[in-house]
């Protein structure tokens, strides 16, 4: 019995053995599969980016072969020897960049030198290939190094074979060798169109994507107004009906159907946000501040026409806005008893002053009121901006403070608004706003 299990467990170790080698054996065939197919994929004759360009070019290999006909012996070899070498230059510049560029460039430009002077004349044809390359310099140095070196390898076989050259040879030869000279500058102005088109393209795209981020942003300030002040009125809300709910539960009925329909009018105004359905108008904006200020136990007076009839949506809608973060941060940080709303039309400008006999700018909890400035003006370092510090604790967060100045300070410098925070007559604080009534160059339909 022994033995039988022990025959069973060798029978199984060289399975498993077998079945190691090939495991092995298979890993071995894959590296080598994917080393072919990387060997095959690596090499490319002429960059697809290219197209057929660099093999219509290479048609006019041809020509030098011509003139190699009349050669026997070593001469004959050593000159197909230079014209394989040649091509393999040609080939190899559509495929480098940086310095090999230039080594196989002024390679190429010496082979065309000894062609020209130890076999034909005619081999000065060759230098088309070599201005094409040099008209893809884009180093203003090194393109007229280049191009003095090719005037070179072109005028110097032309002086030395002047002689061999009949007159209306060189006459032939002559409109070839200006247009070689000149191609270069040609082929180098094109190659920068196309590169500016190319950083054309990528600035666009650039530009796409920080509109959508400047939409992203736009989109979460919105939020952030909107839902902060109702929030911090169903925060209110909620506080009172808990201390209500035992002592009289009939208002605290009221109260919390009084939440239900601020919530519901929350997810209204998020869905007109998002859908930019409307524009909100100062006297509705009014009309809220009203209620979120009874809710606190804060007295609002208002003082001015809040219709504002010749203001135009745009403009009512970002003074909306400036309204209700001024009034969530008096609720959440003022401590004030009383509130005063002003409104003055002038000739050329609204001015709204928002004042509070709060505890002032300098006792409040908001960390960017300590520590900012008493009078700016459109900068996002002033106003009565929303600040998520907990001013039931005293504590402040400073990663999320001034999310509200910053909203009201970039949407008022769409109007060419005005911003200042200064202390208030009663102790308090005093917001100004200030905007034009006509603004230059800005269409009525625009949206915030």
């Amino acid at each position: 019995m022994r033995d039988e299990q022990v025959e069973h467990g060798r029978v199984s170790d060289r399975r498993e053995e077998r079945g190691q080698v090939s495991d092995k054996r298979v890993e071995h065939e894959q590296v080598s599969d994917k080393h072919v197919t990387s060997r095959q994929q690596r090499f490319v004759l002429f960059p697809s980016k290219f197209g057929f360009f660099p093999y219509v070019w290479l048609i006019y290999i041809i020509l030098p072969i011509i003139n190699l006909q009349e050669e026997v012996g070593i001469k004959l070899v050593l000159g197909y020897v230079m014209i394989g070498l040649f091509t393999v230059t040609y080939r190899q510049l559509y495929m480098v960049t940086g310095k090999p560029f230039t080594y196989w460039l002024t390679l190429q430009m010496l082979l065309i030198v000894v062609l020209s002077q130890f076999y034909s004349p005619y081999n000065l044809y060759m230098g088309f290939f070599t201005a094409n390359f040099i008209g893809w310099y884009t180093d203003h140095r090194k393109f007229k190094l280049a191009m003095l070196g090719f005037a070179a390898i072109e005028i110097i076989p032309l002086v030395l074979n002047y002689r061999v050259l009949s007159g209306t040879e060189v006459l032939f030869l002559l409109p070839f060798f200006v247009i070689m000279l000149v191609s270069p500058y040609g082929i180098r102005s094109m190659n920068r169109r196309q590169s500016l088109e190319q950083e054309l393209d990528i600035a666009k795209i650039r530009i796409k994507e920080l509109v959508k981020r400047e939409e992203r942003m736009r989109i979460a300030r919105d939020l952030h107004d909107t839902l902060g002040h109702t929030l911090s009125l169903i925060t209110l809300k909620s506080q009172l009906v808990e201390k209500l709910i035992y002592k009289d539960p009939e208002r605290a009925r009221i109260e919390a159907y009084e939440i239900q329909q601020t919530s519901r009018a929350a997810l209204r105004q998020v869905r007109e946000l998002v859908s930019d359905m409307r524009a909100v108008k100062v006297a509705e904006e009014i009309a809220e501040a009203f209620e979120i200020l009874r809710t606190a136990n804060i007295a609002l007076v208002v003082v001015g026409d809040v219709k504002l009839t010749d203001v135009s949506d745009l403009n009512q809608n970002i003074l909306s806005l400036c309204i209700k973060e001024a009034m969530t941060n008096i609720v959440k940080h003022s401590k004030a008893s009383n509130c005063a709303v002003t409104i003055t039309k002038m000739t050329s400008e609204v001015q709204l002053d928002i004042e509070d006999d709060g505890v002032g700018l300098k006792l409040r909890t908001d960390n960017e009121w300590v520590d900012g400035n008493e009078n700016s003006s459109g900068t996002g370092n002033n106003g009565n901006g929303d600040n998520s510090s907990n001013s039931n604790n005293g504590n402040s967060n400073n990663s999320n403070n001034g999310n509200g100045i910053k909203g009201m300070a970039e949407r008022l410098s769409l109007i060419e608004g005005s911003l200042t925070l200064t202390e208030g007559r009663a102790k308090g604080a005093r917001l100004r706003v200030t905007i034009p009534l006509i603004v230059k160059e800005r269409k009525e339909d625009e949206t915030v």
